[in-house]
């Protein structure tokens, strides 16, 4: 892409009427990127600069900075824009997005326990290869949002085509059971191991390794590439939902970057406890369903005020959450013999 399409869509006109339109400071995507590569690298070189086994103590203590600075980055968001007369609603948006893209990535977060599971990945090597998993992540979320924030803003028919996309994910959720597919038996397994030379050994966290003075990928480098092909698909639903609370690039990507951010030491912290969260598949279908529906409405103009949204997407989360809570302590006061 040469420098001037890119320009074209990263200037992409906005639905000024119904979501926030606002100039990005000349310093806003620099400071954006700038404090996310010092919080990926102070994360690898200062917290996790040695192979270890993560604990749920470290984990939570972890996820809950990372919630803390997504969070906290609503006032920035707020700040940047005040001048504008928009702080209040970019703000809003952001956070809606935020809420939006981190209750849909659990899913992900129970995929990459699978795929580890499956690889025999050791506990200690799970990390780094995570944090280059959700390296690739942010790159391929600045792409798919660029990209469709600009085609979406240009073709108000893919509102339609979305919308019914994520209504149809959600009812697929509901009507569904989850389906543990072996990782081994896929395409992109297949395709791997007939175009790169791999070992079935480990090499500490090394994804390349030597054998006989010949270069071979371990399995470290087969579970990132799994990872990565998983993100795209997940990014294909959260994506656009995400887009049916804002159409700012700069806010959308903010959120997504921050969500992903915190999904290692989510990762850590709830892996091992799907089972808990009985109820969370039918929030993240409810959500899907709604957000599908809000983009089929914007299809016709209507539009649900984005402090709306919010209000709902809160909502959808305290019930998956304090239900899930009441059942296991429900099923555990029934398993317990009198």
């Amino acid at each position: 892409m040469n420098p001037q399409m890119f320009g074209v869509f990263l200037s992409a006109a906005t639905d000024s009427g119904n979501y926030v339109d606002v100039e990005i400071p000349w310093w806003g995507w620099e400071m954006l990127i700038g404090v996310i590569a010092v919080a990926l690298l102070v994360d690898l070189l200062v917290f996790h600069r040695k192979a270890h086994v993560v604990e749920i103590k470290e984990a939570a203590i972890e996820s809950a900075i990372w919630v803390g600075l997504g969070l906290a980055f609503t006032g920035v968001i707020a700040w940047m824009f005040a001048d504008q007369g928009q702080g209040g609603a970019a703000a809003v948006e952001y956070l809606s997005a935020y809420l939006i893209e981190k209750s849909l990535s659990v899913d992900n977060v129970f995929v990459w326990a699978v795929v580890f599971s499956h690889f025999a990945v050791p506990r200690q090597y799970q990390h780094r290869t995570l944090f280059w998993g959700i390296f690739g992540a942010l790159v391929m979320r600045f792409i798919f949002i660029v990209v469709g924030t600009a085609v979406i803003n240009r073709f108000k028919i893919l509102l339609l085509v979305f919308g019914v996309f994520l209504i149809y994910t959600g009812w697929k959720i509901v009507r569904g059971k989850d389906e543990e597919s072996d990782p081994n038996d896929t395409k992109t397994m297949r395709l791997f191991r007939r175009f790169v030379p791999s070992v079935q050994h480990y090499d500490g966290q090394k994804m390349i390794t030597k054998v006989d003075g010949k270069r071979f990928a371990t399995p470290l480098l087969a579970v990132l590439v799994i990872i990565e092909v998983t993100d795209v698909i997940f990014a294909v639903d959260s994506v656009p939902a995400v887009l049916a609370v804002s159409r700012e690039q700069f806010i959308v990507f903010a959120s997504n970057a921050w969500a992903i951010l915190g999904l290692r030491a989510l990762y850590f912290l709830l892996a091992d406890m799907r089972e808990r969260f009985v109820y969370m598949p039918h929030t993240i279908s409810s959500l899907l369903i709604y957000v599908g529906f809000k983009m089929t409405l914007a299809w016709r103009s209507i539009h649900i005020p984005v402090v709306i949204s919010l209000a709902i997407i809160v909502t959808f989360l305290t019930i998956g959450v304090v239900t899930s809570i009441i059942a296991n302590r429900r099923n555990g006061q029934e398993s317990t013999p009198n």
